[in-house]
């Protein structure tokens, strides 16, 4: 059988990351750090496929890709990359969602610059992929269109197996883009920018998502500067589309729910202000299915601290305890008003940003009370950011420890994505950010491995698979009780020991004699200092 369109993707984006999305976080690290085997295995392992080789649960954003094509009229198949060699010769178009190609975004830029640089997972995956498509490619003519969150990162220099990098939202556009290549059309643009959708014009998905991705909403109202999502952009998804996506799930096998979005608190809000009745709805009603639970990816600050009882609802209703709670990723950027008002003035509506620090505390504090453990994350590393500025931040992080409240902090560089207002600064190094950000980075550090240490039960609790749950509990364990040196030695030197770890590669024979070497210093060395 032939098809109109493949959709596909690497394989550090078409995978279920064994049941828990927090193990996508390890496909960041560079390569060298961490063993094929262990990725192949543990962390990003492959999903079932039908008798044909169609992937029986895949990214949500293949499937609404996948929905947008077949509500036009296309045949599509949705193919994970290891078995795409069976449907090559079957198409005109291969679809690619790219989350990180080149390891440029946020975390994947952190760790690597810590762990002595060198491509992460994700830049490799991608690239291993793209030398697949290559070779077929030059065989078989077919035409490539690459889009998704990392398509920033494709536009600065794209592969030249790329035809197109398909930038935006892809309703309205792409089936037309699509219709010209079928009709026979081979000049195509290079960068292709797509047109916001209207809620009408977003179709549910047709086929099970990963992990039991719906999504709730999109866009976000707050307009930061160092973010790409525009506040013209936001739009709450209607309750019936949305239980629609979940039945899919459902009858798939899939009773967990995870929503997409960038802010639950938001969902069915108007001018930022939660709607707490909308938001207890949605919850009650996918509830209602018969869901095992329903956990959320982001959540503001502000929209907690504004609403309480919204939040002890979505806890409730999702029966969160000390042994099934939520972590949410949530935007803690700066302690530095000065940073806050130029690049983030609508970050703590309806307060300003001079109550910044009593925002986060007073929030914090109701996520815990309702078992919500924020991964808080930083942006450090702005042009004009000085050591005056970081120092806020270290008191701000330094607040959120005194409090002992259960939360993860994170100091990022802030990247230039090159669809935001900060598109022309200079890309982060660790020599460009301030001296004390690794004071930052440690004390930081050095909270979130005693708080993952002992949350790694709730951490790993989704995994389906029990064996490899208990080899990665172990794993986790094993190596955060002893890094705390790294950081040490990362702090002292401002970032300089990171080389020491350039030599260390556990995907060959070399390195690993290298890496045993490095080891034995790192375990011998604190009796000594």
């Amino acid at each position: 059988m032939s098809y109109d369109v493949i959709l596909s993707s690497d394989r550090g984006s078409f995978t279920d990351y064994g049941g828990t999305s927090v193990l996508g976080y390890v496909a960041c690290m560079p390569s060298r750090i961490v063993p094929r085997l262990f990725m192949d295995k543990f962390f990003t392992p492959q999903v079932k496929t039908d008798k044909d080789g169609k992937a029986l649960i895949a990214p949500y954003a293949l499937r609404k890709i996948e929905a947008v094509l077949v509500n036009s009229g296309f045949k599509v198949a949705v193919v994970p990359p290891e078995k795409i060699d069976k449907f090559i010769d079957k198409t005109k178009i291969i679809g690619i969602t790219a989350h990180d190609p080149f390891g440029l975004n946020p975390v994947s830029a952190k760790l690597s610059f810590l762990f002595g640089g060198g491509p992460t997972w994700t830049a490799k995956f991608f690239e291993e992929f793209g030398e697949k498509l290559e070779l077929y490619k030059d065989k078989y003519h077919f035409k490539v269109i690459a889009g998704g969150p990392g398509a920033w990162e494709l536009s600065l220099k794209k592969p030249k197996w790329v035809d197109t990098v398909f930038i935006g939202e892809a309703e309205v556009d792409f089936p037309e883009l699509v219709k010209r290549i079928v009709n026979g059309e081979s000049e195509l643009p290079a960068i292709f920018r797509g047109r916001n959708s209207k809620l009408e014009e977003i179709p549910p998905i047709v086929n099970p998502a990963r992990l039991g991705e719906v999504q709730i909403t999109r866009g976000c109202p707050r307009g930061c500067k160092f973010c790409s999502i525009t506040p013209e952009t936001f739009r709450s998804i209607p309750l019936d589309v949305i239980k629609r996506e979940v039945e899919v799930n459902l009858r798939s096998g899939r009773n967990r729910v995870e929503f997409i979005t960038d802010d639950v608190m938001l969902y069915g809000s108007s001018k930022l202000k939660p709607n707490h009745d909308a938001i207890v709805k949605l919850f009650t009603e996918v509830m209602n299915m018969g869901v095992d639970g329903i956990w959320f990816p982001h959540i503001s600050a502000p929209a907690v601290r504004e609403s309480p009882k919204t939040v002890r609802s979505i806890s409730e209703i999702s029966h969160y305890d000390t042994d099934r709670a939520a972590a949410p990723v949530v935007g803690l950027e700066s302690g530095s008003l000065r940073i806050l008002e130029k690049y983030m003035t609508a970050k703590a509506f309806p307060w300003t940003v001079r109550e910044w620090k009593n925002i986060i505390i007073d929030a914090t504090a109701i996520m815990n009370e309702n078992f919500i453990y924020p991964c808080y994350t930083m942006t450090i590393g702005y042009p004009e950011e000085t050591e005056d500025d970081v120092e806020k931040s270290i008191d701000l992080v330094q607040s959120i420890i005194d409090h002992k409240f259960t939360a993860w902090i994170f100091p990022l560089p802030v990247i230039p994505i090159s669809t935001t207002y900060i598109s022309k600064n200079a890309y982060p190094t660790p020599k460009s950010l301030p001296s004390n950000y690794w004071d930052l980075l440690y004390i930081s550090w050095k909270y979130d491995l005693q708080i993952t240490r002992e949350l790694i039960p709730v951490i790993t609790s989704a995994m389906h698979n029990r064996f490899v749950r208990y080899i990665v509990q172990k794993m986790i364990d094993k190596i955060f009780s002893s890094i705390e040196f790294f950081f040490t030695e990362l702090k002292k030197t401002k970032g300089e020991y990171s080389k020491d770890l350039q030599e260390v590669n556990l995907n060959n024979a070399s390195g690993v004699i290298k890496s045993i070497y490095w080891l034995i210093r790192l375990s011998i060395r604190p009796l000594n200092s």
